[in-house]
């Protein structure tokens, strides 16, 4: 049983660390972009955009909701959908450096969500 409420935590955790590869991934893409034309061109392709928010929100949606079934608390799912919406957003703003603003500020806001969540669990 006790191993069973410590699965959703270790989901917050590896949706946190995906958030920072995240952060990663989007200076990494601006680095390549301003130096490497073809690396930039690969890692900036949309396909990769995508295919990270699919996994984002279905990552966010199992864990953030299976927190409100465990703890009653709807705040941390409200900031994460909050984050994954600014992500999902960013997708449409052109590649002048706004997307990539609106995009880092939306995985800050879903770690902040899967934060709260593993919080509130504690």
């Amino acid at each position: 049983m006790n191993a069973m409420l410590r699965q959703p935590t270790s989901l917050d955790r590896l949706a946190i660390g995906l958030s920072g590869l995240c952060l990663v991934h989007c200076l990494a893409t601006a680095v390549f972009v301003a130096t490497l034309a073809s690396a930039g061109g690969l890692l900036g392709s949309e396909l990769v955009h995508e295919i990270g928010l699919g996994v984002a929100m279905i990552l966010g949606a199992f864990s953030l909701g299976r927190g409100i079934t465990e703890h009653g608390y709807m705040m941390p799912s409200a900031v994460g959908g909050l984050g994954l919406g600014a992500m999902g957003g960013a997708l449409t703003l052109p590649h002048d450096g706004s997307e990539l603003v609106a995009t880092m500020v939306g995985v800050g806001i879903l770690a902040l969500g899967h934060r709260l969540n593993q919080m509130a669990r504690d």
